[in-house]
């Protein structure tokens, strides 16, 4: 039996560089390095990211500070802020806890993917130029039975030792230094990227947008990358937010860490597609793009290795700002709700995280013919589950709460702290958070269902 221990206190983050790291962090995640990418190239380039940066102010923004501003005032985790402010409402801080849960039990594995290639690049294991020898190394990494739950592994046991050292001394610690590293790694690579002969043709289709490739497709493809990119409904933000004090300015927060996310986005799109375009690769490669395109043209430039090796690490942080969150959701949860020990609730926590990936791991090799839903294995359920159901619900219901339930005048009570600061943007809020919001995630709700 589990003895509550009364006594904990609640940390706090340190300073306001460290919570908007940290909620930074979290949002920057393997969706920036790999998807924005390749989702950009399939869709316009250009004419995506104008309707990208639309949306991120219209939707990311707006949940973005009802989260913070949910888990400020009632100081408690996901279940806990609704719970305390209608009973009835606890359920939709479950999903996210749910989805978190979920979540980083396959994304710990594309976790130990990565660690797996930083240690190829270091080796020079990545020096192929064939697109095709790269592409079956990968398909057989990921099939092998063992050395990718080893990985998944080695994943979780980092993303456990930073948790564990708390709010201040293990997540804002780590991510003052992670994610400093990622912007330098990230504009390096973007330098490199666009100085190559033919470079430029790749800026010029991120940067310069098609009016004419603008269609409902693009609308909703960077709708739902705004999205799942900021970790928006599935308490991260919450919990995060539960950790400030009430000097905190909200909406100067809830701006800077979606431009944050954004810019890295960008710069992962500069660093990727001209040097696709430079060497002639399609940039609209898929889900490929980072694990085989991108060895590919590293081992054609001048110095590949060095810089194949600053990627893979830069990847590699972003993925561990973005499972940190994840943990730091569910602990939050048990250590709030049912009082354990901080130390105890995160190692059990991850070793059940870990547990439940390893099905995962195994569905891309001697599992794959075990199906769960359709024809999903392990992996493909899980991510359909969050990615399709709990994120989108999760959202809708925040939006919902926040401006029909709570009410907007509570929460803008708690974003101008009673009044003493100023918020310009309140009447412009309170309608994007009642009413475009909800339709907008809606739309993605029913068109992930199709």
């Amino acid at each position: 039996m589990i003895v509550k221990d009364v006594n904990q206190e609640r940390e706090q983050w340190g300073s306001k560089v460290g919570f908007i790291l940290a909620a930074a962090g979290s949002a920057v995640g393997l969706g920036n390095l790999w998807k924005f990418p390749y989702v950009a190239g399939k869709n316009g380039g250009g004419a995506f990211v104008l309707v990208y940066f639309i949306i991120l102010f219209l939707v990311g923004f707006t949940l973005m500070l009802a989260e913070i501003a949910l888990g400020r005032h009632t100081q408690l985790n996901a279940i806990g802020a609704y719970r305390k402010l209608r009973e009835k409402w606890a359920f939709v801080g479950g999903l996210g806890v749910l989805a978190a849960f979920m979540l980083l039990s396959f994304y710990s594995v594309v976790g130990g993917w990565v660690i797996n290639y930083v240690i190829k690049s270091v080796t020079g294991g990545l020096n192929v130029s064939d697109p095709e020898v790269l592409g079956n190394m990968f398909g057989e990494f990921v099939a092998n039975r063992w050395t990718p739950i080893i990985y998944h592994a080695i994943f979780m046991l980092l993303t456990l030792l930073i948790v564990l050292g708390g709010v201040g001394g293990g997540i804002e610690k780590a991510s003052k230094i992670m994610m400093p590293a990622l912007f330098g790694f990230i504009i390096l690579l973007a330098v490199r990227a666009v100085t190559l002969p033919g470079g430029i043709e790749g800026v010029k289709y991120l940067l310069v947008p098609d009016f004419s490739k603008i269609n409902m497709e693009v609308i909703l493809s960077a709708l739902g990358q705004v999205f799942f990119s900021l970790s928006l409904g599935m308490g991260c933000m919450i919990t995060y937010g539960s950790y400030l004090g009430k000097d905190t300015n909200i909406p100067e927060s809830a701006v800077i860490i979606p431009l944050c996310d954004t810019a890295i986005a960008l710069l992962a799109g500069l660093a990727v597609l001209p040097a696709v375009f430079a060497f002639g690769f399609e940039p609209a490669a898929g889900p490929g793009l980072i694990f085989v395109t991108l060895p590919a043209v590293f081992s054609q430039m001048p110095l590949g290795n060095l810089f194949a090796i600053m990627f893979f690490i830069l990847v590699l942080f972003a993925a561990l700002t973005s499972s940190i969150s994840l943990l730091e959701v569910c602990v939050a949860y048990v250590v709030d709700e049912w009082g354990w020990n901080r130390k105890l609730t995160t190692w059990t926590l991850a070793g059940l995280i870990f547990a439940i990936g390893v099905p995962a791991s195994l569905s891309m090799g001697p599992w794959a013919d075990i199906h769960l839903l359709g024809d999903r294995g392990f992996f493909d359920t899980y991510d359909y589950i969050v990615s399709n159901w709990l994120l989108p619900l999760g959202g809708l219901l925040l939006c919902i709460f926040v401006g029909w339930i709570w009410g907007t005048d509570a929460a803008i009570k708690e974003v101008t702290n009673n009044g003493t600061l100023e918020f310009k943007l309140r009447g412009l809020w309170v309608f994007l958070i009642k009413y475009v919001g909800p339709v907008a995630i809606l739309v993605v709700f029913v068109r992930s269902l199709t």
